[in-house]
């Protein structure tokens, strides 16, 4: 059994296809995690989804901006867009969106020694904090009550962990904290308007990605993480990065983390898939 890592896909069905193909998965016995962000932009969003459903004992899913904003377009809180129709048009739609309503923010496996969270942990958290907050908002999004509560997620971004704030002032920060963040300051608060790689002009504004942040909690496993097309791939002992933007030309990857040293394996974007998200009309998502 093998257990391949894989960064975010955004609809790119063909790519996808092609990675499995590469690594010699077999979903009978090997493993995917899957780092978030599985729909949107790419042509094949519907296929992605269907596909990952149906080898769902074999996959680990952590929720990304864009699934949460697809759960969202289905509560009709947010507008659809030309990627994301086929799906809210699926016959398979209500089934495929309470699929993901019970996938994690946060994954834990503790004997092989990594955890994964789309755009990472915050450096407020230590591994207790994060399992346990991640928790309190998978509940609720799985709840009969979610739309109501995502309505609330989406009005704004909170940047600054308070433990007295309100709690939907909290649950703002851990859901924006575990899908939106890049970088954080030197005052604990997160940045979520930079999208770009890290560089020394952000640093000397105090801006540094969020694993680098002085006051980050230790977490004794390494971090799969995501979202992050700019930063693409990147590892050190605590985090392997795995969005390497294949949805605007660049690469999927895949890391097998089931054995001492991580093998990296990548296939180019099919091109077919970096067109369609190019179209004019294809709606941005809030990263």
């Amino acid at each position: 059994m093998a257990v391949w890592a894989i960064g975010d896909i955004q609809g790119c069905y063909r790519s996808l296809r092609a990675l499995l193909e590469k690594i010699a998965f077999d979903a009978t016995q090997d493993k995917l995690w899957i780092a978030g962000d599985l729909v949107n932009r790419g042509e094949g969003s519907l296929e992605t989804l269907e596909y990952l459903y149906s080898i769902k004992e074999n996959v680990e899913i952590v929720l990304g901006n864009h699934d949460i904003t697809l759960i969202a377009a289905y509560y009709g809180i947010k507008k659809s867009n030309p990627t994301i129709d086929p799906i809210l048009e699926s016959p398979e739609a209500q089934k495929l969106i309470d699929w993901l309503r019970v996938q994690k923010l946060l994954h834990v496996d503790y004997q092989l020694g990594y955890c994964m969270a789309h755009a990472g942990i915050s450096p407020e958290f230590d591994l207790g904090m994060a399992m346990r907050y991640a928790k309190r908002v998978e509940e609720k999004l799985q709840s009969e009550h979610a739309a109501v509560w995502l309505e609330q997620m989406l009005k704004q971004g909170n940047n600054r962990f308070n433990r007295k704030a309100s709690l939907i002032d909290i649950d703002r920060y851990i859901v924006s904290a575990f899908t939106r963040m890049r970088f954080c300051y030197g005052d604990h608060r997160l940045d979520f308007d930079q999208k770009g790689p890290p560089t020394e002009e952000l640093r000397e504004q105090e801006l540094k990605p969020w694993f680098e942040c002085d006051y980050r909690k230790d977490i004794h496993l390494r971090i799969i993480m995501g979202h992050w097309s700019a930063l693409g791939f990147y590892e050190d002992e605590h985090v392997l990065a795995l969005d390497t933007g294949c949805v605007w030309g660049g690469k999927l990857t895949a890391a097998r983390i089931d054995s001492d040293e991580v093998e990296i394996v990548s296939v180019e974007c099919c091109k077919a898939e970096q067109d369609e998200a190019e179209q004019p009309g294809v709606v941005k998502v809030e990263e």
